[in-house]
């Protein structure tokens, strides 16, 4: 198949989606599916992206709705050249610039990636009047016409019913996930801490992401800051907090210094800014527990890779794959508050270390059996191969025979 992906950049800063993208991208072309990226980025910044195929950035585009002129005339000359067209993410002018263009030419999906959820209702209520003019005109025919919209999880499913109405739309779940890390762990843990010299050798617990308010930051610091002023009372240590991800928000990045720099002093928080590569995995594969108090969170792409190493997960029962990693015992979930935030740092810091080495097997089983990049291949291949003409399913290309439909 030859597959076209449009989102609105492939900045590693701006979270999972293009993190997803680069994982699967190297997975498909190895059984001979072929991908383009279309992206809004200036290609004068683009070319750092690190993509994983031939990327068309035509930007630079104005922020928001990300209106450009370019992307019908390249859709117009090019679109007959794809199998398969897929939308990443709604509310901007991309996706109706698809429908446009790929409507009875060939099939195209959209993957909403969270943004139907119903917390953005109640978090941005202005906003949400306006994207609800924004469905009524547009956004509903453009899901509707859809050959499929795809969630990667039942529960992302469900909460997009919750949102707009009217709703019609072909839904339909495929797995999603990451690939497992490569390279040397020793060299991963030293570039690690090189980056984070003031940590030294002391055990701590990570959160990796984007710095932004439905991550439940504030949250995280605040229950730290209760367990710091525990264990100064009962004079025990507590592992470092360190916190890793960019943030666009200053005014709310100095809230949450200001916070932190309140923490008693049997406890400590760290900032590392983005950690990328090496760094970025040494971190994951050094860190007692990862952390993620999130008040949304579609998937989670840094969950999964926290899976990955072995590192189990605390994340709040907000994050959409929190079923199943309590299932597996893959990590602790609990609600997104600071009473739920503080029993889930609480809990595993109580944790007995036989009953840690435990959860760091299940964690890499969780990961192993769900969220493994060939897992995700597969099943998007499945998925849409019904819709295509002459295309058949590929799973038996991706090592496994093809499912039945």
């Amino acid at each position: 198949m030859k597959l076209l992906r449009l989102i609105a950049t492939l900045d590693p800063r701006h979270g999972g989606p293009s993190a997803g993208l680069k994982a699967i991208t190297p997975v498909l072309a190895a059984a001979g599916h072929e991908t383009e990226f279309v992206s809004f980025d200036d290609p004068a910044e683009a070319h750092a992206f690190d993509s994983p195929a031939p990327l068309h950035a035509l930007g630079p585009t104005p922020p928001g709705y990300g209106y450009n002129r370019k992307l019908d005339a390249w859709l117009a000359a090019n679109v007959e050249r794809f199998d398969a067209v897929f939308v990443h993410g709604l509310w901007q002018y991309h996706g109706r610039a698809v429908r446009r263009h790929a409507r009875g030419v060939r099939p195209y999906f959209v993957f909403p990636h969270g943004m139907l959820d119903p917390w953005f209702r109640r978090a941005y209520p202005l906003k949400h009047v306006k994207k609800w003019l924004y469905w009524q005109l547009c956004e509903r025919h453009v899901l509707r016409d859809a050959a499929a919209v795809l969630f990667t999880s039942s529960e992302e499913r469900r909460l997009a019913r919750l949102s707009f109405q009217p709703y019609q739309v072909r839904e339909r779940i495929v797995s999603y996930g990451t690939a497992a890390p490569s390279g040397d762990p020793a060299r991963q843990r030293a570039a690690f801490h090189a980056a984070l010299p003031a940590l030294g050798r002391r055990p701590f617990w990570l959160f990796l992401g984007r710095v932004h308010p439905k991550k439940g930051v504030d949250l995280l610091i605040e229950a730290y800051a209760r367990l710091a002023a525990e264990a100064a009372m009962s004079e025990q240590s507590l592992p470092t907090l360190v916190i890793a991800g960019p943030c666009s928000d200053p005014a709310w990045e100095r809230k949450l210094r200001a916070a932190a720099a309140r923490v008693p002093r049997r406890g400590e928080v760290l900032w590392t800014g983005m950690l990328t590569g090496d760094a970025k995995i040494g971190a994951l594969r050094e860190a007692e527990a990862f952390v993620l108090p999130s008040h949304q969170e579609n998937f989670g792409i840094a969950v999964a890779e926290a899976l990955a190493v072995g590192t189990p997960v605390l994340i709040s029962d907000k994050v959409n794959i929190s079923a199943e990693i309590a299932h597996d015992t893959a990590g602790f979930v609990a609600e997104d508050t600071l009473d739920g935030t503080t029993r889930l740092l609480r809990r595993w810091h109580l944790l007995p270390p036989a009953v840690r080495l435990r959860m760091s097997d299940a964690a890499r089983r969780c990961f192993e059996e769900r969220y493994e990049i060939r897992q995700t291949a597969r099943s998007l291949a499945d998925t849409i191969a019904p819709f295509l003409i002459s295309v058949p399913p590929t799973s038996h290309a991706l090592g496994h025979p093809a499912a039945s439909h």
